[in-house]
């Protein structure tokens, strides 16, 4: 017998079911049915039969599929950078504790060393040289340990905001010829040449005078360390034409690529974090000196190139251009990095 069937598509409303049969199969709201019309022709006579089914239309299915594949691919993706920063945060944690580990415990172990040595000078009487001696390295190792302290505690001041400078104008030359002096001995120690060329009208800045030193001797310092035997520091200010104040330090040292640049602006960074390194350091000379120049509203630019050297500088507005405190006190937020 032949069939055939007929199709009418059209929104047809919910029939509501039994109460019953809507628990176990919702109603479909504003679906588009396809009504299938099924007849056959039964001795003259036609019978028919109805169907109706929910359809979506070709777009509906495509924008479904894609944003399921969206969402998977920002679940993946995220999922990924997760685990890169995972990893990067393990490595810098495990370098830290290295490096820490070794910061502390070898000044520690020298003050025990030589202060156990000094003890028993009843049972083996010591020289006067040589308690002027080991008094000396014991003091050496202390406050090497001391500045190994106050950098994480400056660090972690920084990053909760609650870092107080104490504002004032400022004679930058005289900072700046006072941290030249202060290095001149680690320079000379490590057969380097150390010079220095500053404006004679450099203008007055506005700030904390403690915290400008540490600023310039923790990047002096970072030079000294990693300029091998025969090269060169030095140390500019000039009055720049933007009308701030520009203070570079350059060396001819080991130089950075621009990862090492990153690494070494992240606080406990160690752009050699090798037990193998041939300087030491916790890793925070750059940070606390780039935080420091933020909380004075100032900034720091790094220039540099493996094998040939290092060029800091550091801009700082003059007094002129900062408006005056009402407080001599403020507590500055740090800046966003």
């Amino acid at each position: 017998m032949p069939q055939w069937a007929t199709y009418d598509k059209r929104p047809r409303p919910a029939k509501a079911p039994h109460a019953f049969e809507a628990m176990l199969n919702p109603p479909l709201r504003n679906k588009t049915y396809l009504s299938v019309t099924f007849q056959r022709e039964t001795g003259g006579m036609l019978s028919r039969r109805d169907k109706r089914e929910p359809t979506r239309s070709l777009m509906g299915e495509y924008a479904a599929l894609v944003g399921d594949a969206v969402l998977r691919q920002r679940a993946r993706s995220a999922e990924r950078d997760a685990k890169i920063q995972a990893e990067l945060v393990n490595k810098i944690r495990s370098e830290f504790l290295s490096n820490m580990s070794h910061e502390l415990r070898t000044p520690l172990n020298t003050v025990m060393g030589f202060s156990k040595m000094m003890a028993s000078h009843a049972a083996r009487p010591l020289k006067d040289h040589e308690i002027v001696e080991y008094s000396g390295i014991i003091h050496e190792a202390a406050s090497h340990l001391l500045a190994v302290i106050n950098d994480i505690l400056d660090i972690s001041k920084i990053q909760a905001g609650r870092f107080v400078l104490e504002q004032r104008d400022v004679e930058l030359d005289e900072i700046l010829r006072t941290c030249m002096l202060t290095m001149s001995p680690l320079a000379a120690q490590a057969g380097l040449t150390l010079t220095d060329d500053i404006a004679p009208d450099l203008r007055p800045t506005r700030g904390d005078p403690a915290k400008l030193s540490q600023i310039f001797s923790n990047i002096l310092s970072n030079a000294v360390k990693f300029t091998q035997h025969g090269g060169v520091v030095r140390l500019a200010a000039i009055n720049h034409p933007s009308g701030r104040l520009a203070i570079t330090i350059s060396d001819t040292g080991i130089g950075m690529n621009t990862d090492d640049i990153d690494v070494a602006m992240t606080p406990f960074g160690q752009v050699d974090g090798s037990r193998t390194r041939w300087r030491e350091g916790t890793g925070l000379g750059l940070p606390i000196a780039h935080s420091l120049t933020q909380l004075h509203e100032g900034e720091i630019t790094i220039r540099s190139t493996p094998g040939q050297g290092t060029e800091v500088t550091v801009f700082l507005p003059a007094s002129d251009r900062i408006p005056i405190a009402e407080n001599s006190d403020a507590v500055f937020a740090q800046s966003s990095m």
